[in-house]
């Protein structure tokens, strides 16, 4: 079955319902949790066609004899005026001797979404591409006849 993607207007948010997370509307796999929210061919090829801009990765190493040390992981946003619109605590803990954590930071830009018309969403509606052309009427039917009913004489 082919079913066109639902129209999402780019950046409009939604909570995963498995993890609770702020995703993307246009999503159709949680980038957090990585639990599938629908199953839309065209929404999972737009996000496998993803590209990752930006990715740093990170060791922290506890010295061994040394005593434990805590950490807190902080993520924050800020637009092009330099003004943070987002900031948030990822993660907290702490390393005991010995102990190693990695950290990675990704950002994954999506391509743009193929424009769906939201009201011509219905087979013979113009402006939907996967609908069957609409045929022109029948002479019987341009004249106001009624097409024969099968088994029945005239």
């Amino acid at each position: 079955m082919n079913v066109a993607s639902r129209p999402v207007i780019p950046g409009k948010t939604r909570t995963c319902p498995h993890c609770k997370a702020t995703i993307l509307e246009s999503l159709s796999i949680c980038p957090g949790c990585l639990h599938h929210l629908r199953f839309d061919s065209e929404a999972a090829k737009r996000q496998v066609a993803a590209t990752s801009a930006l990715r740093v990765e990170g060791l922290i190493r506890h010295p061994p004899l040394e005593e434990p040390w805590e950490y807190f992981v902080v993520i924050a946003v800020r637009n092009d005026r330099g003004e943070e619109v987002a900031r948030q605590v990822v993660n907290v803990g702490a390393l005991q001797g010995a102990e190693k954590r990695t950290f990675t930071l990704s950002v994954e830009m999506l391509p743009p979404q193929a424009p769906v018309s939201p009201t011509n969403n219905q087979p013979g509606k113009p402006g939907n591409p996967h609908a069957a052309p609409a045929r022109p009427p029948s002479p019987a039917q341009a004249a106001g006849l009624k097409p024969p009913v099968p088994g029945q004489k005239r």
